[in-house]
This record gives C-alpha cells, structure tokens and sequence, in this order.
C-alpha cells in the first residue's frame, strides 16, 4: 500500500479501494448531508454493499484505465477524495472530480490532491486536456478549479438533475501545456 504526502500537516493521498467499503461509508456518513448538496455520491454509497460496488466500480475502471479514485486521509481518518470519473487515453481527456467531508475544509486538501492527480494524468499518462465539472452554486469546487490555474469554458444550462433540482453545471479545463506552465517556477525580470 502507498500514500503520498499532501504537505507537512501529514495530510495523504492514498488509492481508495473495494477493501475500505467500510471506512468510506463511515466518512459518507459523517459528512452525507454536505457532500450530498451537489453531488450524487452520497446518495450512491447509502450502506456496505454500496460502498463496495461503488468503489469496485472504479478499481474496474483503474483495471481499464478509464478512471481513478484516491482518498484523502488526515491523522489517519478519511476524509475526502479526488477522482478521474473518466479517462480516455486514446482522445487524450479526463473528468476530475472532489468531495469532503465538512471537518475538512477550508485546508487546502482538494487542491492538493487534484494537483498530484493531473500531474500524473498529464505526465505519466499523456492526457491533454483535464475538465472540471461542478453545479454553478458549488462555489467551493469552482474555487477549486480557479486555483488550478483552468479555463473556464462555458456553461452547461440546467445540464445536471441532483435531488430534484435542475442545476447549470460549469465547465473547467486546463491543457496540458497550460498545466506544464503553470507548474514551473516564474523568472523575474532582472
């Protein structure tokens, strides 16, 4: 098992497997109702079979390498994640996704995660072009994808139903030399 390190405040970044169904729905259900607003996940992952097929969908989907999902633990607790929800190596395209758990924002751990996942998207498995999607009001994920340095493409009206309501869904991207730029430390002038 490996966990890569979020920062010095021992935050990690670890694959999050058919094997923690558990502990997922434990962390779903301490933070249901906030994850729920705009996402689907808390509604998907209700008791342990759910959990487990929902985290076994996506080992297939890492097995077929059209997508990933990573947990975020702090002082050993689950308490987040961020996901590729699709991957099409062959177009060279991502879907990245995020959730928390309400103890754990405001620190910084989505950016972090999502920054060593399209790292390696971007350079380990050529993808060119990472979209964000998130409903218009999900302020918190589209300050996300601003601090990730992406582009706001457009927007997609009432494009998502959750719960009943109809929601504009915004979409983000970044490109992979846009990415690559971003990651490189500035020269001043001088």
């Amino acid at each position: 098992m490996y966990a890569m390190s979020l920062g010095e405040d021992g935050a990690e970044l670890r694959p999050l497997e058919p094997w923690r169904a558990g502990e997922f729905l434990a962390h779903m259900d301490r933070g249901r109702e906030f994850i729920g607003r705009y996402i689907a996940l808390a509604d998907a992952v209700t008791d342990l079979e759910s959990a487990r097929a929902y985290l076994q969908g996506y080992a297939d989907k890492t097995a077929a390498d059209t997508g990933r999902i990573h947990g975020i633990w702090t002082d050993g607790k689950l308490v987040g994640g961020v996901l590729f929800r699709t991957m099409d190596i062959a177009q060279g395209t991502a879907e990245a996704g995020c959730w928390l758990e309400p103890s754990a924002v405001g620190k910084g751990l989505v950016t972090r995660a999502a920054r060593l996942i399209i790292d390696w998207a971007v350079e380990e498995r050529g993808v060119h072009r990472v979209e964000w999607r998130a409903a218009a009001a999900n302020e918190a994920s589209l300050a996300v994808a601003r601090r990730l340095g992406m582009t706001r493409d457009g927007v997609l009206r009432e494009g998502s139903c959750h719960r009943g309501t109809r929601y504009d869904v915004e979409i983000w991207s970044v490109l992979a030399p846009e990415w690559r730029a971003g990651r490189k430390p500035s020269r001043r002038a001088g």
